[in-house]
């Protein structure tokens, strides 16, 4: 199972079992089973989150803001 937790104004927290890829798919190694994802862009280690989304003053909440994506499945 994996678990994906948003922080407000921080970066995603990603626990479980988990492939991060390229959009090449080339594999990422993560180094753990719980990973910080930066949501910023300003990390100097991305796709990992180096805490620097601080200094930047990134805002960004951690709910929903918009509605759901379709799936294009019916209800």
């Amino acid at each position: 199972m994996t678990d994906v937790v948003v922080y407000e104004n921080g970066p995603l927290l990603v626990r479980g079992d988990f492939t991060l890829r390229t959009p090449d798919g080339e594999e990422i190694d993560p180094g753990r089973s719980t990973v910080a994802l930066c949501r910023c862009g300003k990390s100097a280690i991305k796709p990992f989150c180096d805490g620097t989304h601080k200094a930047a003053r990134f805002r960004a909440g951690a709910g929903r803001e918009t509605p759901a994506p379709r799936s294009g499945e019916p209800e």
